[in-house]
């Protein structure tokens, strides 16, 4: 992943997306060739020359200040993920010597697994910046049971999404989900250009699939901190979450993500269900498990729970 291509990519994608209407740009001569601002509106909306722009947009980024970084960003209306990533590449792709490296791997400390272990009632793992699974309590490994179906390891939320059709189970929002992952491996490949670990990853979802390499060309940027996610669990049902992410300042580059439910609610249920499962079922039995295994009254509760909007 070369800083100046993604730069090149990125300014024009996202110059693409805006249209004068929206810049308050006045709109001049006939038809346009181009969907979104020209790079003359672009430059004149940053108050740089086009000149200027034009080897920005190229990749060219030695000199360029982060107060014409900050005025390109305000031209083209970008949000604060799509804002940081831009200074993320600008930096990675100032004259220096990088080195492409593989990571080690990745420990999480065991003061880290001793929190994950001590929500009881909430489904709590660790990940890096490529989505790998680094770390997890029973409730978040029995959650991703057919994440972790793979025998590779670390679980890859990502390679899941993409290349095991049993994603599309696990997400009845999968089209969300998708852009989601894709938009966090953009955002980290921004952030660490050079990581062999994480190009080996984007290049093998780009060549097996198509789905992948649509969302991978659109240059989506995202930032993950809190929101709402469905899952459809084979034993519990439906279940609607509400996610929390943090960085762990003590190592960095991994992210402590906590899925609650709301108090109450069916999905609350269907959480204390499948922690009930998870600590009475070995994981070798996991795999296959269906609602058939927890018996009737599982079953029913199973069948309340998908019925719900969650």
């Amino acid at each position: 992943m070369d800083p100046r291509t993604e730069i090149r990519e990125f300014l024009a994608t996202r110059r693409a997306k805006i249209t004068p209407d929206q810049a308050g740009m006045p709109l001049y001569g006939g038809r346009r060739r181009v969907p979104g601002l020209r790079r003359e509106e672009v430059a004149m909306l940053a108050g740089v020359s086009i000149d200027y722009y034009t080897r920005l947009e190229k990749g060219n980024v030695a000199g360029v200040s982060d107060e014409v970084l900050g005025a390109v960003a305000r031209a083209l209306q970008l949000d604060e993920a799509e804002r940081a990533h831009l200074f993320d590449l600008a930096r990675a792709a100032r004259p220096r010597r990088p080195t492409a490296r593989q990571r080690g791997k990745q420990r999480v400390q065991a003061s880290v697994q001793h929190i994950l272990d001590s929500a009881a009632t909430a489904a709590a793992f660790v990940r890096n910046g490529r989505l790998d699974l680094l770390a997890a309590n029973a409730l978040a490994q029995a959650l991703y049971t057919p994440v972790y179906a793979d025998p590779a390891r670390p679980a890859n939320l990502a390679r899941f999404c993409f290349l095991d059709p049993r994603s599309h189970e696990l997400y009845p929002d999968w089209d969300d989900v998708a852009n989601t992952t894709v938009a966090l491996l953009r955002t980290e490949a921004g952030r660490d250009p050079h990581n062999r670990d994480l190009s080996g990853l984007v290049g093998e979802l780009a060549t097996n699939s198509p789905e992948f390499r649509t969302r991978w060309a659109a240059h989506d940027v995202q930032l993950h901190h809190a929101g709402v996610k469905r899952l459809r669990h084979s034993v519990a049902g439906m279940i609607e979450v509400a996610y929390t992410t943090m960085d762990l300042p003590a190592q960095p580059g991994l992210v402590l993500t906590f899925y609650t439910a709301e108090p109450g609610s069916p999905s609350e249920d269907a959480l204390k269900l499948l922690a009930s499962w998870a600590a009475t079922t070995p994981e070798s039995d996991r795999q296959h498990a269906g609602p058939q295994t927890l018996g009737a009254a599982g079953h029913n509760r199973s069948t309340r729970t998908q019925s719900s909007p969650g």
